[in-house]
């Protein structure tokens, strides 16, 4: 163990400074509106001013209210028809009209200036869609390839153009009954429209008025002041601020020198790398020497950053859609929950610092991360993701109309908003698989990827029980040891259940040099020299490498093979060699050429390891005797220097020290002694 120092690597600040150069490019051009503001709240700054002219923007509720009304009512469109007209006409001009037939010039002129204008028929049911109602004001005429919108009142119905036929012919003063000579010639059955509805133009431009609807209600001038010192900010004056706010990040921005916009950025950029390096290092500084693990949260911090402001910049509205909450996922796949917590919120901060929203946004999902953290071991398997999802669903939702309580009742009004965050909540489901991809582009190992290995049917474990089923029950012991001590200072439980099975995995390739899995008769080592022995006893450590290898084991696994042994050397028999007058300064091959540990699941199984297999040996049971065997195996590690190396703390060791000794003791325990069952003596 040693004193924890800041690592001095290029492979630690080469990555820090790419990120920070990124996040300075990335991040925005322009300012923000620096003002927070309320409906109902009086406006805390000095009296804003408008800078420059800026259209006034219809709220949502305008809009929609706005397209309801368009849609409701529709306005018929016609063409005008020649072929209608000079039919009439010419019918008119055949028309037998007997005695009265000087009157036909009267009768023709009346005919063309009722056509002139345009005849419809009486009603425009059959051309309204259903739920539609007509607009009596206007009606479309297209004449001659052009389209004029004009008063319904300038065209006739049918009807009304018989009434004008009538009152036209009564004021020429012809000297006859003008409505019988009408009826009698058919002069009312010659009268027929000539605007013929045209559906299909209809539906077309009346989807075309609905769709299309104005975003802004007016203008305001430069000079005008929006809002006073202390005046509270009513409906009409938020509409005014939201306005003015659009109009200056998406137009003006920022309007100061810009070197101060990239200092400002520069310092804001800075500021996230220092706090995310401090953040790492606190929680665990030892991933500064796992390269591929350091670079993938930076990653993971940078793919934040960027769907943060991208979304941002396309549509606001669509962060209530974005699934932040697998970065938490992405992050808790690989890391301890101390590392991810901090990280994640880091995480989230450009989102709070630059989007619109960015209060409610942050605090929605930092509520919806840390739950996806706490649930994510619990349902992270097939379906039971989905459980997770709607759970982060109902807090988002959650927080979300905590804010809305906040603006006020009347804002309850956005259903789009929660149908976005039910999906977005779903989409972290979706996503989940990219867990697997990360996994092999950054050589990580997720904790489903180590639940699998801890599964009794691999093969390589199969293999392990079928041909060293001694070696396979100590693995097991020591398995369930090490899980028990792994849990009392917080390390990787997963990792140490899967250390614990794989760390004498080379033992599979000569089962018989081990007493654990001896038959009866000949034993192994008879005949054998002391340092031919230790030899073939240390050999199941790169025989377990070389198993490890063809099996694609995990580095991360792979380690507890090279390190479960250190540097110790093989006692039994480097005590038989120096009682056979062996020379101590040439006792190289009784020493295990592996490496110390380095991480406290390393130690652990170091650990568990070796008083498994010394337990095995104790005639007494007893606490005190179980207690002295666990203090002796704690000193000689220490005492060759096995735990130098380690990251881990005296008052650590001194956790697992009596979580050992109390599991040993609860195994061992004294059992009372079964007593055979007495048989009765009948009486003759």
């Amino acid at each position: 163990m040693h004193k924890i120092r800041i690592n001095h690597s290029y492979k630690v600040y080469l990555p820090l400074a790419i990120l920070f150069i990124t996040l300075v490019l990335i991040f925005p051009r322009m300012g923000k509106f620096n003002y927070d503001y309320k409906k109902g709240s009086p406006w805390m700054y000095e009296p804003l001013i408008a800078q420059f002219d800026f259209p006034i923007l219809k709220t949502e509720a305008q809009i929609q209210a706005e397209k309801s009304m368009l849609g409701s009512s529709i306005i018929p469109y016609f063409r005008y028809s020649d072929a209608v007209v000079h039919s009439q006409i010419d019918m008119v001009e055949k028309l037998d009209l007997g005695k009265n037939s000087g009157y036909r010039p009267d009768i023709l002129n009346a005919f063309v200036r009722l056509y002139g204008s345009g005849i419809v028929s009486d009603s425009g049911a059959e051309y309204l869609p259903e739920g539609k109602t007509y607009d009596s004001n206007v009606i479309f005429v297209q004449r001659d390839r052009r389209a004029k919108k004009i008063p319904s009142s300038e065209v006739y119905t049918v009807q009304e153009a018989k009434d004008f036929l009538l009152l036209f012919l009564t004021e020429a003063n012809l000297e006859c009954n003008v409505d019988s000579l009408c009826t009698e010639t058919g002069l009312y059955d010659l009268i027929q429209p000539n605007l013929l509805f045209d559906r299909q133009t209809t539906d077309l431009v009346h989807e075309e008025s609905v769709n299309y609807v104005s975003p802004t209600s007016g203008v305001v001038s430069a000079g005008q002041i929006l809002v006073s010192n202390g005046e509270i900010i009513t409906a009409e004056i938020e509409q005014l601020l939201d306005s003015y706010k659009a109009e200056y990040e998406n137009s003006l921005g920022y309007n100061g020198p810009r070197v101060w916009l990239w200092i400002g950025n520069i310092i804001i950029a800075l500021a996230l790398v220092t706090v995310l390096y401090f953040a790492l290092y606190y929680t665990n500084y030892r991933l500064y020497d796992e390269f591929n693990r350091y670079i993938y949260l930076l990653v993971i911090f940078l793919l934040a950053t960027i769907l943060a402001l991208v979304v941002d910049k396309v549509n606001p509205t669509l962060l209530y859609l974005t699934p932040f909450t697998l970065i938490a996922l992405y992050l808790v796949a690989f890391f301890k929950k101390r590392v991810v917590l901090p990280v994640y919120i880091l995480s989230l901060l450009p989102l709070l610092i630059f989007s619109h929203n960015g209060v409610e946004l942050y605090v929605m999902y930092l509520a919806a991360g840390v739950i996806t953290i706490f649930f994510a071991g619990i349902f992270n398997r097939g379906w039971k993701q989905f459980i997770t999802a709607v759970i982060v669903f109902f807090v988002l939702l959650l927080v979300y109309f905590g804010f809305k309580f906040i603006d006020g009742i009347g804002s309850f009004n956005s259903y789009r908003t929660i149908l976005y965050l039910f999906i977005g909540s779903f989409l972290s489901v979706a996503g989940y698989p990219l867990i697997y991809l990360f996994e092999r582009m950054f050589q990580l190992v997720s904790n489903n990827r180590l639940a699998e290995l801890t599964d009794p049917n691999n093969r390589l474990l199969r293999d392990l029980a079928h041909k060293a089923p001694g070696t396979f029950q100590h693995s097991l012991q020591v398995m369930n040891l090490a899980d028990a001590a792994a849990r009392s200072i917080d390390a990787n439980v997963l990792l140490v259940r899967a250390g614990a099975l794989y760390h004498d995995i080379g033992k599979i390739v000569n089962p018989q040099c081990f007493i654990e899995n001896e038959t009866l008769g000949a034993r192994y080592h008879d005949g054998m020299t002391p340092r031919d022995s230790a030899v073939e006893i240390i050999k199941h450590v790169s025989d377990g490498m070389a198993l490890a290898d063809k099996f694609n084991l995990p580095d991360v696994v792979k380690e507890f093979i090279i390190t479960h042994h250190g540097t110790t050397c093989t006692a039994y028999f480097y005590n038989k060699y120096i009682k056979e007058g062996g020379d101590p300064a040439n006792a190289e091959d009784f020493y295990y050429k592996g490496r110390k540990p380095t991480t406290k699941e390393q130690i652990i199984i170091m650990l568990c390891d070796t008083l498994e297999a010394a337990s095995r040996t104790l005639k007494d049971y007893s606490p005190a005797t179980v207690s002295a065997l666990v203090e002796n195996i704690f000193k000689s590690k220490m005492s060759d220097g096995q735990f130098e190396d380690a990251d881990i703390s005296l008052k650590d060791l001194n956790t697992v020290k009596n979580v050992l000794k109390s599991y040993l003791q609860q195994v061992y325990h004294a059992r009372i002694e079964y007593p055979k069952r007495m048989t009765a003596v009948r009486k003759a």
